[in-house]
């Protein structure tokens, strides 16, 4: 790796001033008490000779305190970790002094990186809330923070530069010019009763920001990790155990890393034990990516479930992971090749370009054809901004190229040979692991796989693309006009429908402030702390989550913020209850309302429950094409069109009653609560006629339910009665062929002999419709000149006559 280099924090060079031994004398005082811990990178690599050789500038041969800071040639701990000491040099709150020796470009941007400001899920709880005349306006994060003044400061390529600016400018809302640090918690909690919205904060705080980079989280199986870039490059496992050669470290005590080495790209190599592996383990990933749209999860197969079962050993139920159960789904098909998240997700889609991205679809700059093209057009054929429009249109525009070079900071990690071109990205960067080999591409991973696969352009040359994927691609050209490639190929999508959340003010009920704590570390004599244990920054209120129902399969459709057709699933879905410090209610079952005027809410505004669109990251075969279009799922009008489920509006009672509903008791209770305005069901989001129920999408312009032209385009229910309602014998031609086929043996009896027939019938009705065209004006002409002929004979014969 290179190094910018800006030198070391003064402190630490004034504390090795006093050494005057060569360092090639003796080796690092550290090793004295951590004697076998593991080296922070292979011995042999560039990045531990510069450590190496940095440290020896410091007095510590092995480089210890180029990270760590503090003294080695203490014979004392108390000595040897005198301030400045960095217990994880990766905090955000210190890796200037550290990682950003000579990383400074990653430490630079990653205060304005979402998954620092994490404003989408502040947006989208607080709009969940009733919006609070915030709107669709990402401009609360955890922090205060501020683009730069200099667009040129943005990384990225020329071409990426001018994109997201034109974006900018396209949707200010996603892409603020600053944030302000959200709100306080309700501490005068006299004033819920007048604004039941303010228990918002105390959601967002206590349960949604918990995975920022400026805290380490909190210690639960499977959440355990580091801060800041220790949270993705420190290996951390399930149990958070340490299981490394360092002898101070206690094997039994959760919240440490798994070993002492850093995961990143391909030549960082990580042992443990007697394995060896590389790149940013998925798991490392699925730590934070496990909520919300659970697309970490998801990338690996595991669907959320209300159940403990199966049994363990010893009949206890199934283990917790991130706090939940699962059942095994199939994993996304890059998961089962051996791709990690990095192998697609590029450096600036994780450590951001150092201007504020107010939630995902902002700073990803990835889309499916990038790699693997489309059947018309290899990726390097392909203009910017294909599949990533922010417009209901398909992008046109001269093909994108390939790139020749790498930028300095991408060449910090694995350089590959560029072959033909390292491939780019919609937004206009290079990939550094993604080449171009003559008409095929290359996937260098992480992990240690060369994967070389054939682009879609060239598996329809070859005739290699399967009858279903050419007439979905290449026949039906609005699929590829108009839809994003995960609409039909996300094979499962988990879906939680309705969260009903209560926050608790009674009984001094208290909640951890994640934003107080990551504030806190701000504070000069808790900046090197390694996490938040032992903090007291509780805030009022205990959550409670439940749901509803779960579903995963066949995923809704509606549009995404670039203008596609996308999967859609359950968002915020939040019916909230409230109850007040004494101990009474102030709400319950609440479901706020969309400022007026949004989301077809009109005057009253719109059910602040969502369908969010997005990329669910279950990648497999594609869905049947019954699937979207003869399902009211897909169309938007709930399972099995909402009329399975009673109105959510109305309270169930379960008792003895006359055969006329009458309840006979006097004394009796509610079976199932009821939810004012709730008019369908949790997975209806708009009706036949075109009302919109809920919101769908709440962070671009362009997110919103199919309109009515696009659902009767794709609506082909009841399909089968256009033959069926003449078979058998409603018409005297279709009886005949009916009666004959009877006879013969000849009706389908198969799904596939089914097919034919029915392709059979197309072709003869087409032959026969398309000959008519000509046989009939063919015949006119024919006739024509035929009395045009006899009338000129009959003339000369009555002449000659």
């Amino acid at each position: 790796m290179r190094c910018f280099l800006p030198g070391v924090m003064l402190g630490i060079l004034m504390g090795w001033l006093h050494v005057a031994y060569a360092a090639d004398d003796v080796g690092s005082g550290c090793l004295q008490c951590h004697e076998g811990i593991e080296p922070i990178r292979e011995a042999g690599s560039e990045m531990m000779r510069q450590i190496r050789a940095r440290g020896a500038e410091l007095g510590d041969p092995e480089g210890c305190v180029v990270c760590h800071g503090g003294d080695p040639t203490a014979t004392v701990a108390e000595a040897a970790h005198r301030a400045p000491f960095y217990v994880d040099p990766g905090s955000p709150w210190v890796n200037e002094h550290t990682c950003g020796q000579c990383h400074e470009r990653h430490v630079k941007t990653q205060m304005t990186s979402l998954m620092m400001t994490e404003s989408g899920k502040i947006q989208g709880t607080v709009w969940s809330f009733g919006a609070m005349d915030r709107g669709y306006n990402h401009t609360w994060g955890n922090y205060d923070v501020e683009n730069p003044h200099d667009p040129s400061e943005r990384v990225g390529s020329d071409d990426y530069r001018a994109y997201m600016e034109a974006l900018r400018k396209k949707e200010p809302g996603a892409f603020p010019e600053r944030q302000e640090a959200l709100p306080e918690a309700p501490t005068d909690l006299s004033k819920l009763h007048e604004q039941p919205e303010l228990a918002a904060f105390t959601y967002i705080r206590a349960e949604c920001q918990r995975c920022h980079l400026g805290v380490k989280g909190r210690y639960k199986r499977g959440d355990y990790r580091g801060m800041g870039c220790s949270a993705c490059h420190i290996p951390y496992g399930n149990e958070g155990l340490y299981e490394g050669g360092d002898p101070t470290i206690p094997r039994d005590e959760p919240g440490h890393l798994l070993v002492h080495s850093i995961q990143a790209t391909r030549e960082a190599k990580v042992t443990v034990h007697d394995k060896t592996y590389s790149g940013v383990a998925v798991e490392t990933c699925t730590t934070c990516h496990d909520r919300g749209k659970r697309i970490g999860v998801s990338f690996q197969g595991l669907m959320e479930s209300a159940f403990h079962s199966p049994y363990t050993e010893g009949g206890g139920g199934q283990i917790a992971l991130h706090t939940k159960h699962y059942i095994a789904m199939q994993e996304d098909i890059h998961y089962q090749r051996g791709m990690m998240c990095g192998d697609c997700h590029t450096s600036i889609d994780l450590h951001g370009d150092g201007f504020i991205a107010g939630t995902n679809l902002a700073q990803v700059q990835i889309e499916c054809p990038d790699c693997h093209g489309t059947p018309e057009m290899y990726p390097w054929e392909l203009p910017l901004g294909y599949m990533d429009e922010f417009e209901e249109k398909p992008k046109t525009g001269k093909p994108r190229g390939v790139a020749i070079d790498l930028p300095d900071y991408l060449k910090q990690g694995t350089v590959y040979d560029k072959e033909d071109g390292y491939l780019r990205t919609a937004r206009g960067n290079p990939f550094p692991e993604v080449i171009r080999r003559g008409n095929k591409v290359v996937v260098h991973t992480a992990g240690g796989k060369d994967i070389e696969f054939e682009p879609l352009k060239l598996k329809m040359q070859n005739g290699s693309l399967s009858r279903e994927a050419q007439v979905a691609m290449c026949h039906v050209d609005k699929h590829m006009d108009r839809m994003e490639c995960y609409a039909c190929h996300a094979t499962w999508v988990p879906q939680c429908y309705g969260c009903h959340l209560k926050i608790d003010y009674s009984d001094q009920a208290k909640s951890f402030d994640w934003i107080a704590a990551g504030q806190k570390h701000q504070e000069e004599m808790f900046r090197a702390d390694r996490g938040e244990r032992g903090y007291d920054t509780y805030m009022p209120g205990e959550i409670t989550e439940q749901r509803s129902y779960m579903r995963w399969e066949d995923p809704p459709l509606g549009v995404s913020g670039e203008g596609r057709v996308a999967p859609v699933t359950t968002g915020c879905q939040p019916s909230i209850t409230i109850i007040g410090e004494d101990g009474e209610e102030i709400i319950r079952n609440k479901v706020f309302r969309t400022p007026p005027g949004t989301e077809g809410g009109g005057d009253e505004g719109q059910l602040a429950l969502d369908m969010s669109p997005g990329q669910p990251h279950t990648t497999g075969r594609a869905r049947s094409c019954e699937s979207c279009h003869a399902d009211e799922k897909a169309l938007g009008y709930g399972i099995d069109g909402g009329r399975l489920t009673r109105p959510w509006d109305e309270p169930i009672v379960v008792e003895l009653m006359t055969a006329d509903g009458e309840i006979l008791p006097k004394q009796y209770k509610n079976q199932v609560e009821g939810i004012a305005g709730m008019k369908g069901d949790w997975s209806q989001y708009v009706t036949e006629d075109g009302e919109q129920l809920m919101t769908v999408g709440h962070h671009w312009s362009l997110s919103r339910p199919l309109n009515n032209a696009e659902r009767a385009n794709m609506d082909r229910r009841g399909v089968c009665l256009s033959c069926h309602q003449e078979i058998p014998s409603e018409s005297l031609a279709v009886s005949l062929l009916h009666h004959t086929a009877e006879m013969t043996g000849m009706i389908p009896a198969s799904a596939g002999e089914h097919d034919r027939l029915v392709n059979k019938i197309v072709l003869f009705s087409a032959w026969g419709q398309a000959g008519a065209l000509v046989l009939i004006p063919l015949s006119i002409i024919a006739f024509l000149a035929y009395r045009s002929r006899r009338l000129h004979t009959d003339q000369r014969s009555s002449e000659e006559s």
